[in-house]
């Protein structure tokens, strides 16, 4: 257990590295900079000049990129071009309401997985598991933006049930007004990830259902809750665990285009914002925030999995 933890730090931090690399030599190549984006499109060539001198981004760019990986070193995610803050208390300050909606995100997604699953398996046959397989891949092409909008239109616009955007009201609504917020993202961003996870769920569930001591206990006469719940859920849940940390690169994605589309104050929305004003010391660190997340995920997820399932090894 311990060398597959170490082999996977090892490897994980190469590819963190590697990551790193090119989104960095990617943001630089790109045209125009941080100069325009803070003095705007007229600004003259000599104040764009200055100011690039002032930001240390008229070096070589093998040298910035060395200088970044030194601050690195010492702790320094730099100091952001556009909101006038060092990087780390702005990342800080946004990673907590990105945590909140992944985790929201996630638990919903978990909770109607399993439910759509053990359906779909028990229905296999059926016209009902049909269309949720239909369903399924329905939601599951869906892009985030295009969920997000009709959530919007039909529960904060046409119903006026929940806000269309933001974090938090015009007072101080509290816990309430801010879960009143977060319910709409969270939904969106859940939606593509519970099509995805319920119609492997539910083909894991199918083939548990077939299986002879499966059969044997239906025949017995075990009711079919019991049956779901002793004998087909313990054992298809197990691969789950694996997919939900296949998934996290697809929840980080979504996740922005989901924080963009409503407005909320997290880390996708500052990643967008930084994108769009090509704020390089912002950018590349949510980037390797981002990655440093994705492995602990997966890491997290290998190592549940093993505990779950003994018949798991790793030397």
């Amino acid at each position: 257990m311990l060398s597959m933890i170490l082999r996977r730090l090892g490897t994980s931090t190469v590819s963190i590295a590697l990551l790193v690399t090119i989104v960095f030599f990617m943001i630089h190549a790109t045209p125009g900079g941080p100069a325009y984006s803070i003095l705007g499109v007229r600004a003259t060539p000599a104040a764009v000049a200055a100011l690039n001198r002032q930001m240390g981004l008229d070096h070589p760019i093998w040298q910035q990129y060395g200088t970044w990986w030194m601050h690195l070193a010492q702790g320094n995610l730099g100091y952001s071009y556009t909101q006038h803050a060092p990087v780390a208390s702005l990342m800080g300050s946004y990673l907590q309401n990105t945590l909140l909606l992944y985790v929201l995100a996630t638990v919903i997604a978990i909770l109607f997985s399993i439910f759509i699953g053990m359906v779909q398996g028990a229905w296999a046959e059926r016209f009902g598991g049909k269309v949720i397989g239909a369903l399924q891949i329905t939601f599951y092409a869906m892009p985030v933006f295009f969920i997000g909008s009709i959530l919007i239109l039909v529960f904060a616009i046409d119903l006026g049930w929940l806000p269309s955007g933001g974090i938090s009201g015009s007072g101080n609504g509290g816990t309430l007004d801010y879960l009143r917020h977060m319910l709409l993202p969270a939904v969106t961003l859940a939606l593509p990830i519970t099509a995805g996870l319920s119609r492997y769920f539910g083909h894991q569930a199918r083939n548990d259902y077939r299986l002879d001591y499966v059969r044997t206990a239906r025949a017995r006469g075990v009711p079919p809750l019991r049956l779901a719940l002793n004998h087909v859920l313990r054992n298809a849940i197990r691969p789950l665990v694996t997919v939900i940390g296949m998934m996290i690169p697809y929840i980080f994605v979504g996740g922005i285009l989901t924080e963009s589309v409503f407005n909320y104050p997290g880390l996708g929305w500052l990643l967008w914002r930084s994108a769009l004003n090509q704020d390089y010391p912002t950018l590349t660190a949510i980037v390797l925030l981002i990655g440093i997340l994705t492995i602990v995920g997966n890491l997290a997820a290998d190592l549940v999995n093993s505990i779950l399932d003994v018949r798991v090894r790793y030397e």
